[in-house]
């Protein structure tokens, strides 16, 4: 089965768009610094989407208010401990709109309203005293998770050290082929958005009896002045969604203007199986400024 591949333009060129329930905005915590006027905190929010803050305390609904708001903005919703700011289309690069939030017991909070190509606030809980005991507990939790996430990351880079998934990936991404148990099955080039993709679909050689299967991007780099990186890949099923583990690497990790580089991915499907009704992978491509700049659907040479 031959793969399809498609480019496609930014998400915040037509606004933005989440693929999965991972892309959707989470709630974060936001700690107000004690002088808050010296340092306003921004708010990221974009067009249709609806951002609320809430608070520990009541807000003061006559004492509440976006500037500027007018033709740009649904009425800001104030009630309880929450205040809702929905926008009626996409801010402008640069737009910045003072939000002032005033408390029931008269604590003023200012805030800067703006968008963000990427980013966008769902829910932001809001703590104007970091020495409350809720804001130290929210606090000690952050903490807590990203020294987990630490913890994770470094058994990650540990096990990297010795996968051999990964020591093929790196050896793909140094244009050492010959040096793998794979060959070539299905090759397309590509021209389009300032960048010449070379996408090759690797299966292992006939005598191999392995249940690997690897994909490589040759990204040339045509901008004259920005370089290209890699934001991040996404493996799954057509069907279910279902993602395969697989490795990944690049080489160099920023491609130079005019420069050639490579992306390689490859995956063990031995204990994998695919869909009952549809076989294929599916395979995106997410570069740095959030282009997805490929879209891969193809069935591993094993699974044919």
């Amino acid at each position: 089965m031959t793969g399809l591949l498609l480019l496609t333009v930014p998400a915040g060129a037509q606004g933005l768009e989440w693929k999965s329930f991972a892309d959707l905005p989470k709630p974060r915590n936001l700690f107000v610094p004690k002088d808050a006027k010296s340092s306003v905190s921004e708010i990221l929010v974009a067009g249709g989407v609806a951002t609320t803050l809430r608070f520990e305390t009541e807000c003061d609904p006559a004492r509440t208010r976006l500037l500027g708001w007018e033709s740009r903005f649904e009425p800001l919703l104030v009630g309880g401990r929450s205040v809702l700011i929905v926008p009626l289309r996409g801010l402008a690069e640069g737009e910045r709109f003072l939000l002032q939030v005033t408390l029931v017991d008269g604590t003023s909070i200012p805030f800067t309203v703006t968008s963000s190509k990427h980013l966008v606030d769902g829910q932001v809980n809001v703590y104007p005293n970091p020495e409350s005991p809720e804001a130290v507990r929210k606090a000690l939790a952050e903490k807590r998770k990203e020294n987990e996430a630490l913890i994770a990351e470094n058994q990650r880079q540990r096990e990297e050290q010795t996968s051999v998934d990964h020591a093929l990936a790196a050896l793909l991404a140094n244009g050492q082929r010959r040096m793998t148990p794979f060959r070539e099955h299905e090759t397309w080039k590509l021209d389009e958005d300032g960048v010449v993709l070379e996408i090759s679909i690797l299966g292992p050689k006939a005598r191999e009896p392995m249940q690997k299967a690897a994909v490589v991007f040759k990204v040339t780099n045509k901008s004259a002045t920005e370089p290209w990186k890699l934001q991040e890949a996404r493996l799954m099923t057509a069907e279910t969604y279902k993602q395969p583990p697989f490795a990944l690497r690049m080489t160099p990790s920023s491609i130079a203007p005019g420069a050639t580089g490579r992306v390689a991915i490859v995956t063990d499907l031995e204990t994998f199986t695919p869909d009952t009704n549809d076989p294929r992978l599916v395979l995106e491509l997410f570069r740095a400024d959030g282009l997805r700049q490929a879209y891969l659907a193809f069935t591993p040479p094993n699974w044919r």
